[in-house]
């Protein structure tokens, strides 16, 4: 009976998942950091991420984006996974390049009513900001990693220090050599 509370608990917790943009092309050195295009492997492993999450359940109420190139697309294909409408991915000029400060502003003003929120964005601040969030500490999040995190708090702009449990921490090279 206390597994079925505890399930039932879990399931009205806010949730938080970190995504950093897939596999870049350093190409054409002409382009802008902000222009890079994803590369054949970040092509690849953008649709393999998002359907796991898809095979994991994950329904985002909301997605953010940096406007990034990469970052965009990765979310992009994720989106198509999810069957979440791209046309409502949220770019957000703050999360390129965001600090902690930058991505806490950013979920600040999100409404309380989302329950599943999915951020796409670059190192080293999500790795900056999952480590200052969660109650666990990851090295480095690699490209097109997903950082599943729980909230102990019941309103967005209540994220904190330690204010987040690890739920899972994927990426694409425990799949592919």
């Amino acid at each position: 009976m206390n597994w079925k509370k505890e399930t039932l608990n879990n399931l009205k917790m806010k949730k938080l998942y970190l995504v950093r943009h897939a596999k870049s092309s350093w190409n054409n050195a002409q382009l802008r950091d902000f222009d890079r295009p994803l590369n054949n492997r970040g092509k690849r492993d953008a649709p393999f991420m998002g359907k796991l999450m898809k095979e994991k359940g994950i329904k985002p109420d909301l997605i953010f984006s940096s406007p990034a190139k990469r970052a965009y697309n990765t979310a992009e294909y994720f989106a198509n996974e999810l069957i979440y409408s791209k046309e409502k991915i949220i770019k957000d000029n703050n999360l390129y390049e965001a600090s902690v400060t930058d991505i806490l502003k950013v979920l600040s003003i999100v409404e309380d009513g989302i329950e599943r929120l999915m951020l796409f964005g670059h190192n080293p601040g999500l790795t900056d900001f999952s480590n200052f969030i969660s109650d666990k500490q990851i090295d480095n999040i690699p490209t097109t990693a997903v950082v599943s995190l729980i909230l102990q708090v019941k309103r967005w702009k209540e994220l904190d220090a330690n204010t987040c449990t690890l739920n899972f921490f994927e990426y694409p090279k425990k799949y592919f050599n």
